[in-house]
């Protein structure tokens, strides 16, 4: 199972890339954030954060599938 992972903004910096993708994906989202977080240290509190799964905003427990597209949005600002 595999998902590509979409990083924007700031996590794309800590991370040093715009997207990978994740062989051994856990069942949820949050899951998901837990692994990422550790290997990249981004940072961000889960809480600050929005994810979408396949261009739709989902909750944190939502269940990831082989093939999904993951979107991690972290809070930004502009003027």
């Amino acid at each position: 199972m595999s998902v590509r992972v979409l990083y924007f903004a700031r996590m794309a910096e800590v991370a040093g890339r715009a997207q990978e993708t994740i062989a051994a994906v856990p069942a949820t989202a949050a899951e998901l954030h837990a692994l990422l977080d550790k290997a990249h240290d981004f940072g961000f509190d889960r809480g600050a954060l929005r994810v979408a799964v396949n261009d739709k905003l989902v909750d944190w427990d939502a269940p990831l599938r082989d093939g999904d597209e993951v979107a991690l949005i972290p809070p930004v600002s502009g003027g």
